[in-house]
């Protein structure tokens, strides 16, 4: 009966046969075995088997040989050690042949041999195969600007032409080749150039989704000239509510925008924006394209709301994208923020939507490009105290970029001019401005700022509080910037323009006074320097500070100063800058063209006084 067990004499004579059958039931499997219970099992005389399978030993993984298949005896009297050492009859190890050490590595470079000799054959079996690896190895020299000499580099180009030529479409779609072809744009004439891009006419939207030919469109575009333009461009019309969402096409498309396209044709690709309809449907009307969204609506009213909607959809799923970096979408979002209305819900849900991007990087994208500063200026300039808060928090760490940046600087005059905390902004602008949040400025803080004061899109955050509106500083877009700011910050600010820049002065003026008094020499000896001395001298604060910085004027002038070298300092002041700066602080203030008078700064600043004497007591 199964699950019990009987006693079997255990025989000494091996049963080769039955132990054979049971090595072919049975699959052994390699299973460690303490020698104590080894012996627990060997000392005992009896064997109990069981009629069941679980229970005899079947399937256990091991099939225990007889003392004499073992060829050893337990009565030969061996110790634990040995056995346990001794492995079990049927676990054999596998033999290894050692007579030839080498056979293995040899079948290795065999095998690789053998790979590689696949592998050419797969390419050679490829289309153009051979004109792809004659130009791979010309484009292998070529490729090397500094050690081909312009003779032969000419000789390879035209070499490399009569391979490609009529292939060019074949060539352009692998990453190899194609880099093939952008080196002999690079290095051809420009009929060569020509002959390239009318064999691609018809395929440029093609090329511009794929993820290596992208790429050679932009280069026929920089080495091109307009013929080859006016055969790209008109291309892309009709597709660009599709190729600004492509993840390889709205890279090139947005390159095209912004630094290869006309007026005319920037007009085109932007009106696809606004809906379905002007992508299908032409301009028809006369006079040159237009993409002003404010002349759209007026002529076709009842068009705004599905406008809108079509454009605040396409806005909304770029940000959202978090491809926020493309100039034809600031274009964008300027045309929808200068059609909304002032208050409405549409204005709220727009300064939000440049809110809610939490790493801020659509602000910051807005920032350096010129519709998307505009559109950063008129957010700060519409929202209230706590938009324009968040705002500001977002170009933490940016500002001091922004200052050199031609478009970036037109963020900091408007927030200058807008916001109504003025302790807000001189602790979250000035420091990054300066280098530093205290008077005194050590060795690198003042190269950077006399840097800073030298550059032409630098200088204007530092100087635009102490000189206004001045057409010497302010570049026309900047005028026409601040001008727009300020007619809405009527309506949305509370404090006094008056107030406010006086209040910021006090903390901008000790640091600029500061550095005049240390570096005078240094800013004297350019134009930009001594316009930056004759305007923070006529509007800084009084006080202390710009006593330091006349008087260290004035050792200049007298060649009292010791730091000083007096061949240098006599050069520099005879200039037509420093003698205009000379003239101003002598007069006391700023000449008025208009009233054809001087307008005196209050506090006078005696500078003629306090000239006259030191000249006098050196004398």
């Amino acid at each position: 009966m199964a699950g019990l067990k009987r006693k079997v004499q255990v025989s000494s004579v091996p049963h080769n046969r039955s132990i054979k059958k049971q090595k072919q039931e049975t699959k052994p499997v390699k299973t460690k075995v303490s020698a104590t219970n080894i012996e627990a099992e060997t000392d005992s005389d009896p064997i109990l088997e069981s009629d069941t399978p679980e229970l005899s030993g079947e399937n256990d993984g091991v099939s225990w040989p007889s003392d004499d298949d073992a060829g050893l005896d337990s009565a030969h009297g061996r110790t634990n050690e040995e056995f346990e050492d001794q492995e079990p009859a049927n676990l054999t190890r596998p033999k290894i042949s050692i007579s030839d050490p080498n056979s293995t590595s040899t079948s290795s470079k065999e095998s690789h041999a053998k790979q590689k000799a696949l592998a050419q054959e797969r390419k050679a079996s490829k289309p153009n195969a051979d004109s792809i690896a004659r130009s791979k190895k010309l484009w292998e020299r070529l490729r090397r600007k500094s050690h081909v000499p312009l003779a032969e580099r000419k000789k390879l180009v035209a070499e490399l032409f009569d391979i490609v030529t009529g292939h060019v479409k074949d060539l352009v779609l692998k990453h190899d080749s194609v880099r093939v072809i952008q080196t002999a744009i690079k290095y051809a004439n420009l009929d060569q150039r020509r002959m390239i891009a009318r064999e691609l006419k018809g395929e440029y939207r093609g090329l511009a989704e794929s993820r290596y030919a992208k790429f050679l469109v932009g280069k026929l575009l920089v080495h091109g000239d307009k013929e080859t333009r006016d055969l790209i461009v008109p291309e892309f019309y009709g597709h660009v509510r599709r190729m600004i969402k492509h993840p390889e096409a709205s890279w090139i498309l947005d390159d095209i925008y912004r630094g290869a396209a006309t007026t005319e044709q920037k007009a085109i690709l932007l009106r696809e924006w606004y809906g379905a309809e002007f992508s299908i449907f032409k301009h028809a009307g006369e006079g040159p394209v237009s993409a002003d969204l404010k002349a759209i609506l007026a002529e076709r009213p009842e068009k705004r709301k599905p406008v809108m909607h079509a454009l605040h959809e396409m806005i909304n799923l770029l940000v959202q994208k978090k491809t926020t970096g493309f100039t034809m979408l600031h274009d964008a979002m300027l045309q929808y923020l200068l059609n909304i209305t002032p208050g409405s819900t549409e204005m709220t849900d727009f300064i939000e939507l440049l809110k809610g991007d939490e790493e801020g990087d659509l602000l910051k994208n807005l920032a350096f490009t010129k519709p998307g500063a505009r559109v950063v200026c008129l957010a700060l300039a519409y929202g209230n105290a706590k938009d324009r808060k968040q705002i500001l928090r977002v170009y933490k760490n940016t500002f001091s970029t922004m200052a050199y940046d031609p478009n970036g600087h037109q963020v900091i005059l408007a927030a200058y001019d807008v916001i109504d905390d003025t302790v807000l902004t001189p602790k979250t602008i000035f420091p990054e401005l300066l280098g530093t949040s205290s008077i005194d400025l050590n060795d690198d803080q003042r190269q950077a700022l006399l840097h800073a004061v030298t550059n032409l899109n630098a200088r204007i955050p530092l100087l635009y509080l102490f000189a206004g509106k001045a057409k010497a500083i302010l570049p026309a877009e900047d005028l026409e910037m601040l001008t727009a700011i300020h007619a809405i910050r009527t309506s949305t600010s509370k404090k006094d323009p008056t107030a406010r820049r006086r209040e910021l002065l006090a903390t901008l003026s000790p640091p600029l006074l500061r550095c005049i008094a240390v570096d005078a020499a240094a800013l004297v000896r350019s134009s930009f320097g001594c316009y930056f001395v004759t305007e923070v001298l006529l509007s800084a604060t009084a006080g202390e500070g710009r006593d330091e910085a006349l008087k260290a004027i004035i050792a200049l002038v007298a060649g009292t100063d010791a730091t000083a070298h007096p061949e240098d300092m006599k050069e520099a002041l005879d200039g037509p800058s420093a003698g205009k700066m000379l003239k101003t602080l002598v007069q006391g203030g700023r000449y008025n063209p208009r009233a054809q008078k001087v307008e005196q700064t209050m506090p006078a600043l005696d500078f003629h006084n306090r000239l006259l004497a030191v000249l006098e007591a050196r004398d």
